[in-house]
Order: structure tokens, then C-alpha cells, then sequence
């Protein structure tokens, strides 16, 4: 999608090892890789980061403060969440939803009431 180049910027929100190295890779030489949240068992090796020139920044993502207001305007219609929710399924088939992010038949599943 870059012609090899790569990303400017990429964003890991993930926290898994994978997308860790994913969201480093796609990034171009002197680009910027941020991740959000506390990674889980993600390992870092020192030289290859540093051979891949990327700048690495993280730090917590403030959702509880933001979380209420935007599920309101996405309930209400007045934002659209784009591509990643790709599963919309009633509240009481929560169960459904994790299993099928689990298995990655789904990004995130948005559930209605």
C-alpha cells in the first residue's frame, strides 16, 4: 500500500506481540509507532528496533473518560465507528460476539439493546 516505503505513523491498539511487530514493521525508517493501552507479553528486541529506525512512543488510553459520551452519539446516530465494527448483535449475545472476535471472523462486535 506504501510502494515499500511505509507508514508515516502507525498505530498498535492491539497489545499482542503479533501486532506489535506488525504496527513496527509497517512503519517507515524515522516514522512514528505509538501504542495505546498496557501491551500483554509483548517483547522488544533492542536491535532490532534500533535497526528499524522507528520511534516507538506508548502510554494509557484514556477510555472510561471518553467511552460514555461516544457510545451515546453512536447509539443516537450522530457518529458513525467506521469498519471496526463489523458485527452488530443484540446485548444478550455477548458471549457470540467475543467468541467470534476470538476467531477472528469479527473485529469488534457492537451490541444493541
Amino acid at each position: 500500500m506504501t510502494g515499500g516505503i511505509g507508514a508515516d505513523s502507525a498505530l498498535e491498539c492491539v497489545g499482542t506481540q503479533e501486532s506489535m511487530q506488525q504496527a513496527i514493521r509497517c512503519t517507515r525508517k524515522g516514522g512514528f509507532t505509538s501504542y495505546v493501552g498496557v501491551p500483554h507479553g509483548v517483547e522488544l528486541n533492542g536491535e532490532q528496533l534500533f535497526y528499524a529506525h522507528v520511534h516507538l512512543h506508548g502510554g494509557p488510553a484514556p477510555v472510561r473518560r471518553y467511552l460514555p459520551k461516544l457510545i451515546d452519539l453512536v447509539v443516537e446516530g450522530k457518529i458513525n465507528p467506521g469498519k471496526v465494527f463489523d458485527l452488530t448483535l443484540p446485548l444478550d449475545q455477548v458471549a457470540e460476539g467475543y467468541k467470534a472476535m476470538d476467531e477472528r471472523r469479527a473485529i469488534k462486535a457492537l451490541l444493541r439493546p
